[in-house]
């Protein structure tokens, strides 16, 4: 999983404060859009709490919209740390797979915040900026998935009819999902009933059932 770049929507002058003043507009911005979704922000109030002007925040940002969307970006340089601090050398597709649920469970727990604004962007009340998001992150995993669905296939653990596409997509929606059983409290409840009260304490049932359930679709018979 590379490294790469995403189309920023926020203006020039945002780049030209200071890194602690961005990181804080950044931060605070995210913690009013997971709280109150993107209709009950007020940008009014993130500038406020970030200490800036509102006349400065429409200087940084040319619309609500425009704030939330360089939110997401951010959020998406974070998930690529993360990723690219999870060890994956010498280790085979059910070995990575594990890695990953472990490293959604982590991030999950570390950053809430971000998961609940993923919630948000992903209505179909937010449909509007569905142009304007950007994929980057889809288009990494999607590559990774298939890119090690086929050496697997190469190597014998996995089945030569398994559908690349289709096995991509159901991986990524098993951690995407993890990612929100430890975030929302929907899901977090969710999870509970599904696996018992306990499950939020249970890390190791956790990734042993999810990388056990992929192996037993996946592996020759």
């Amino acid at each position: 999983m590379v490294a790469t770049t995403v189309k920023k929507h926020h203006k020039d002058t945002f780049e030209k404060i200071s890194p602690e003043k961005r990181e804080r507009i950044i931060k605070i911005a995210t913690q009013e859009f997971a709280k109150n979704g993107f209709k009950g922000a007020n940008i009014n109030i993130i500038a406020r709490k970030a200490g800036v002007s509102i006349g400065s925040m429409y200087n940084y940002f040319e619309s609500k919209e425009d704030l939330l969307l360089t939110v997401v970006n951010e959020a998406y340089k974070l998930l690529e740390k993360v990723l690219g601090s999870v060890s994956l050398e010498n280790k085979n597709f059910y070995e990575k797979i594990e890695e990953l649920v472990r490293a959604a469970q982590k991030f999950a727990r570390e950053y809430p915040e971000i998961h609940q604004v993923y919630l948000d962007i992903t209505s179909e009340g937010l449909s509007h900026l569905t142009p304007r998001l950007s994929k980057t992150i889809e288009y990494i995993t999607i590559e990774f998935y298939r890119h090690e669905l086929e050496a697997a296939k190469r190597e014998g653990i996995v089945r030569q009819d398994v559908d690349i596409n289709v096995a991509s997509l159901c991986i990524d929606n098993i951690l995407v999902l993890t990612q929100f059983s430890y975030t929302s409290e929907y899901f977090k409840e969710r999870l509970k009933l599904f696996i018992g009260q306990d499950a939020l304490r249970d890390d190791e049932r956790i990734v042993k059932g999810v990388v056990d359930f992929i192996k037993n679709a996946l592996m020759p018979k």
